[in-house]
């Protein structure tokens, strides 16, 4: 069981997290790490996988590697599941802003 998730990008970004979902419906999260050398994509797995609360292995980017707009699969979760997942989440990051 597996489900997939679209990605915005914003490398390079003074503090890592969950920003929301962007116009078009991806999910926007900035990274530390530049779009260099892989660091980026490496930084955003994690990301997903800490937030998620899910085991690092279970997130892989598998569209737009060298790109800010990204398609993330996420094994071990269906899509209602991941997406109840990513709204709590986005939950937690504006309660953590105010």
């Amino acid at each position: 069981m597996s489900a997939r998730l679209r990605v915005r990008v914003q490398p390079g970004a003074r503090r890592a997290g969950l920003v929301g979902r962007a116009a078009d419906g991806a999910l926007a999260v900035k990274v530390r790490e530049p779009a260099r050398a892989g660091k980026a994509n490496e930084a955003v797995t994690a990301l997903l996988a800490e937030e998620l609360g899910l085991p690092r292995r279970a997130v892989e980017v598998v569209r737009g590697l060298a790109s800010r707009d990204k398609l993330v699969e996420v094994r071990g979760l269906a899509e209602a599941a991941l997406e109840a997942r990513v709204r709590e989440a986005l939950g937690k990051a504006k309660g953590s802003d105010a």
